[in-house]
């Protein structure tokens, strides 16, 4: 059974950086998708970012673009989001999530079985 695990989630001030580990653990596959979501309280979930299992392909949501890096240790089954010049519509529950192969469209939520249970960044001016 796969295990995600979230972690790095803080109260912040806006500006900052902050980076967000997710663990993952029981991976029977040997290639996986792991996508960042997020949720911030009255509103759905949305698409961060995503790496495929080599790193080779990366997506950004338009939000996250040219101030996030996302990066996979596949040896260790980690996943990283830096996040930079973070705002105060930045606050929300990060989750983690993976799906086994590469997806045609990683960004949709539904397309993935297995979810971490969240780490909340709270960005405060």
């Amino acid at each position: 059974q796969v295990q995600l695990v979230e972690s790095g989630g803080r109260l912040v001030q806006t500006g900052v950086s902050l980076r967000l580990s997710c663990q993952a653990s029981g991976l029977t596959y040997t290639h996986y998708t792991m996508v960042w979501f997020r949720q911030a309280p009255g509103k759905e979930r949305e698409f961060v970012a995503a790496s495929t299992w080599t790193g080779e392909n990366i997506y950004y949501s338009d939000s996250m673009k040219g101030r996030s890096s996302v990066s996979i240790d596949n040896s260790k089954g980690i996943l990283h989001l830096q996040m930079n010049s973070l705002r105060t519509d930045d606050t929300a529950a990060y989750y983690c999530a993976a799906a086994p192969g590469r997806l045609l469209d990683p960004t949709v939520g539904s397309h993935y079985a297995n979810w971490g249970q969240g780490t909340q960044v709270t960005v405060s001016s």
